[in-house]
């Protein structure tokens, strides 16, 4: 049953997507109780692209199925004005705890948690305890997660099955299995850390006091590491993770436009470099064929090296009071890379162009140029990160600026020496 019910909601997101102009008018057509959970299957901007053309009155319907954490989630993609007055025509229970989830970052464990758990103290017995879940499960419609305490500080969970296979009499002490569980404050990757090294269905999240807050499933979480390769993309390539490749070209335009213009500038800076050797270039037009190759293979080099070191900051192996060793390796790697492809490089200029001082003009160029690769390709993501940015964020933009900016200095300031 529950298998084809997730076929029919599939359905409808497959509908959705694949026509988005008539996404709204197909959501509609969806029953209520359905809504919800079809939206949750739909990408971040398309949700927000069909609450903001909805009426208030219909979205306060479909969350009427949605348990307090979904409701917030859908409420954070909707404006200040129209979430305010959703809330307010919400019931007192459930207004309470969707205003309680909305005051965290959504980024964070508070964020990210769900308040279907009910506390038990230890010692309590089987009876005594599902008489707490019934009450629970009477008022929400939902099975809780079963947290046991003492002196209340969390100690483990007792799993749902137990209730099936022991006496109402005996007491559920030793049944009580230990579960994971972060602070509050706990970002996405610490999460997912946590996760992965202690697998669970559940994290529990709390406070500064160590009292339970929440609890985090491990849906939620599988949903985070499922989108983190995507969110990694958009990042690297400077791209707003609220754009979707159904948006409008105008969209798109708001959405690139800025990284676009700071790319411009920096390549007005290579652009200056280059400017500054006119004369050299036009006695020795040769130059001009291979200032693509010195340029290219410098970007390159430095993205590979931005590509390492991203990981070992979100793995924690690197940081900036630590990297210089890293530094270190990264810029030799650059010199022993550099000397082989300036060898063949230098190979191809002498044979082709029957000039050999250009193709050591262009060897040096060459090693100096993936050596300032894997300088800057280490040290601009650690210096972001030491800024509180995040390291993936358009670094590219930065690198590719600096290994032009030298690569090109280097090989035309060489060629003026030797060639000119």
């Amino acid at each position: 049953m529950k298998k084809i019910e997730n076929k029919i909601k599939n359905h409808w997101a497959q509908k959705i997507i694949a026509t988005p102009d008539k996404k709204v008018e197909i959501f509609k057509q969806v029953p209520a109780n359905e809504q919800g959970l079809v939206l949750f299957r739909l990408s971040r901007p398309l949700r927000h692209e069909i609450l903001k053309d909805m009426p208030r009155d219909e979205i306060k319907k479909l969350m009427h199925y949605l348990d307090p954490d979904e409701v917030t989630d859908l409420l954070q993609l909707v404006n200040t004005k129209k979430k305010d007055k959703i809330i307010k025509t919400l019931s007192h229970e459930i207004k309470d705890k969707v205003e309680f989830l909305l005051g965290f970052n959504p980024k964070t464990a508070a964020g990210m948690m769900s308040l279907d758990y009910v506390e038990v103290p230890f010692g309590k017995t089987f009876d005594q305890v599902g008489r707490i879940v019934h009450k629970h499960e009477k008022r929400t419609g939902k099975f809780p997660a079963i947290l046991v305490i003492d002196d209340g500080f969390l100690i483990g969970e007792l799993m749902g099955y137990k209730f099936a296979l022991h006496d109402g009499k005996e007491t559920i002490d030793k049944f009580t299995h230990r579960v994971p569980s972060v602070m509050y404050n706990a970002p996405e990757s610490e999460i997912v850390a946590k996760f992965k090294s202690h697998p669970h269905n559940k994290i529990v999240v709390l406070d500064e006091d160590e009292s339970i807050m929440g609890v985090i499933y491990s849906d939620d979480i599988l949903q985070i590491i499922e989108e983190k390769p995507i969110n990694a993309l958009r990042e690297f390539a400077g791209v707003s993770e609220e754009e979707d490749v159904l948006d409008s070209a105008f969209k798109k335009v708001k959405h690139r436009y800025k990284w676009l213009i700071i790319n411009l500038g920096t390549a007005f800076l290579a652009a200056s470099v280059v400017s500054l050797f006119e004369d050299t270039i036009s006695a020795f037009v040769l130059l001009a064929v291979y200032m693509p190759i010195i340029a290219g293979m410098g970007g390159n080099a430095g993205t590979q090296t931005l590509a390492v070191t991203v990981r070992g900051i979100a793995l924690k192996e690197i940081r900036l009071e630590t990297g210089k060793k890293v530094i270190m390796n990264e810029v030799l790697a650059g010199l022993i890379n550099g000397l082989i492809n300036g060898v063949i490089v230098a190979v191809v200029a002498t044979f082709w162009n029957k000039s050999p001082l250009l193709g050591l003009v262009l060897a040096i160029a060459m090693v100096f140029n993936l050596m300032i690769a894997g300088f800057f390709g280490t040290v601009i993501p650690l210096i972001m990160k030491k800024l509180g940015k995040d390291p993936a964020s358009s670094a590219t933009i930065f690198i590719t600026t600096a290994t032009d900016v030298f690569g090109f200095f280097t090989f035309l300031g060489l060629a003026s020496l030797v060639l000119v």
